[in-house]
Formats: C-alpha cells, structure tokens, sequence
C-alpha cells in the first residue's frame, strides 16, 4: 500500500505545470503525433498509396511545428528542454498505442487523425487561459491556431495527393477488404450454424420432447461447430497470396457467427413447454435464413430471391431430415 502512495504523486496535474513544462510537453507531443501519422502511412502504404502520401504530409506539418516550438523554447529557456510526456500528466488526453491504430481501416484512421487534432487545440488553448505570462500566452494561442489550422492543411493535402477518383478506388479497396476478413468467413459460419445444426437439435426434440436436454444438445453442437470452423478458417489460408487478410480475424468472425447461427434456435428450449420452444425455434429458423439471404444480397450481390430460395431449401431439407430422424 505503501509502494502505491509513493507513485501516485508521479503523475503531474495539468493545472500545476509551468510554462515551460507546457512547452516541453507540446513539443513531445508534437514528435508522437508526427511518428503516429508515419505509422499510418506505413500500415496503409501497401493497399491506400493516396491515402499514404496523406498521412506523410501531416507527418511533415508535425516536424514543422516541433521544430517551431524547440526554436522558442530556446529563445525563452534555453537548450535544455525538461522530460515531459502525456503519461506523465494527470488526465492529459492519450493516443492509441502503435500495436492497436495498425488493426484500423482506412476510415477510422481518418477518423482518428481528426481526433488527434481536435484533441491537441484543445490543449493549447486550455493551456493559453491558465498561463499569466503575455509572451507564453500569445505563444499558445498561436499553437492553438495552428493546430486548427491543421485541420485544414490535411483537407489541403487531400484535395492535392485523394482526388475522388483516388478516393473512390481506396473505398472501393477497403470495402473489399472487409468482405473477404469478415463478410464471407461469417457469412459461410452463419450458414454453417443455422443450417447443419438444425438436425441434432430438432431430432433431439422429436426423439425427447425434453427441452432442457434439446437445449443441451444445441448447445453443444453451436460450440462444437464454432470452435470447429474458425479453427478451420484461420488454418486453411494464412491470407498472403488470396489478400482475405488476417486469419485471426477470418477465424474469429467464422467461429462466432457459426456459434449465433446454432444457438439461435437452441436457445428457444429454455422454455418449459415443448411446443412453444419448437414454434418459436422454427420461427427463428426462417428468421436465420432470410438474414443470411439478405447477407448474400447485400454484399456478395446475389440476387434475393435465388440467395433466399438457395438457403431455405437447404435448410427446410435438413429441418425435415433432423425431424423425420427424431419422429422415428
């Protein structure tokens, strides 16, 4: 208990720092913003080269402000600049660690960006009100300025490197990406799961008419059949030479979506009485398979009416399979 009371006090409130403190806090954070905006330029380099030289221009307008501020806090202070950084300020905004902003999409690094700049005015104007010094003052306000004013250089260098037919094929690109990591592997799980569920669960339920073991049996079927497909989807591709992405995401969407698809129609056999647990199971299942249908026109543009006659002919035949097999 001891040991935590003493690295509390570590943490620096913002209202207490000097002005100088604040100075070096900006110019550290100037040089994390511009190595966060390479990153994004590196992780969307291979796929959003526009998008890329983007990022790299804001990484440069960052440079430009650091070194701006280093050259004033030498005309104010001196060489020396005090090791000041955002975790070492109580409550100071943070940013996303590296590992994490290289798993977003394009738009919500987009997105992000913004947010770092709205995040970093904010901070210099907070820090202009607190400061009585007339010099540091007009010194923060001007920062503050040019953050807003970043804001507005990142619209420039979109307009100069994203024209909209780059930014239509980088849509383009990101769409297609998130159909095959997470659209087809779930879609294929969800079809999966609704379907080749429905004839131990509904044998179970004919053969029993005992919803407690029938929802067991769902149960276990929904996980068996999860765990099973996302083990298959991750090992069957490692996504290098098809583009389908990551296999840990591939893997996690086809898993999950297999295990909603059978649970859907097991969880109903937690009521009591058979015959409402079967009509409302059933209910469910059409419910399954016009969503899938729905799925299959939405982004894989099959037509509706041949995804939904495709997907409830399979599954009235294995419903009818399961049902036959329980009634015998």
């Amino acid at each position: 208990m001891g040991s935590q009371m003493r690295f509390l006090p570590q943490r620096r409130r913002f209202r207490d720092l000097s002005d100088r403190e604040i100075l070096a806090l900006a110019i550290s954070s100037e040089e994390d913003d511009a190595r966060i905006y390479r990153t994004f330029a590196e992780t969307l380099r291979p796929d959003f080269p526009d998008s890329a030289r983007v990022f790299e221009g804001m990484a440069e307008e960052e440079d430009t402000h650091r070194r701006a501020l280093i050259d004033r806090h030498r005309e104010l202070y001196g060489d020396t600049i005090p090791l000041i950084r955002r975790e070492h300020v109580a409550g100071f905004y943070n940013r996303r660690p590296v590992w994490l902003t290289q798993n977003l999409g394009i738009e919500r690094i987009r997105t992000e960006a913004a947010i770092m700049e709205a995040d970093a005015e904010r901070f210099y104007r907070e820090a202009a009100g607190r400061t009585q010094d007339a010099a540091t003052r007009k010194l923060l306000g001007d920062l503050a300025a040019a953050e807003a004013k970043h804001e507005e250089r990142a619209a420039d260098l979109e307009a100069e490197h994203l024209g909209d037919a780059a930014r239509a094929d980088e849509d383009r690109t990101a769409h297609r990406q998130f159909v095959l990591t997470w659209v087809q592997p779930g879609l294929a799980g969800l079809m999966d799961g609704s379907v080749s569920t429905l004839a131990p669960i509904f044998a179970t339920a004919f053969a029993t008419q005992d919803t407690w073991t029938t929802f067991l049996v769902g149960l276990a079927a929904s996980v068996g059949a999860g765990i099973s497909m996302g083990f298959t989807e991750a090992a069957s591709d490692d996504g290098e030479l098809s583009g389908r992405g990551s296999p840990l995401k591939r893997g996690i969407s086809s898993g999950v979506m297999t295990t909603v698809g059978g649970l859907g129609h097991a969880l109903p056999y937690l009521i009591p009485h058979f015959w409402t647990a079967t009509i409302t199971a059933i209910i469910v299942v059409f419910i399954e398979l016009w969503a899938i249908a729905w799925i299959q026109n939405r982004f894989m543009e099959t037509p509706f009416l041949r995804a939904a006659f495709q997907v409830v002919l399979g599954g009235a035949l294995v419903f009818a399979a399961g049902a036959l097999i329980g009634s015998g």
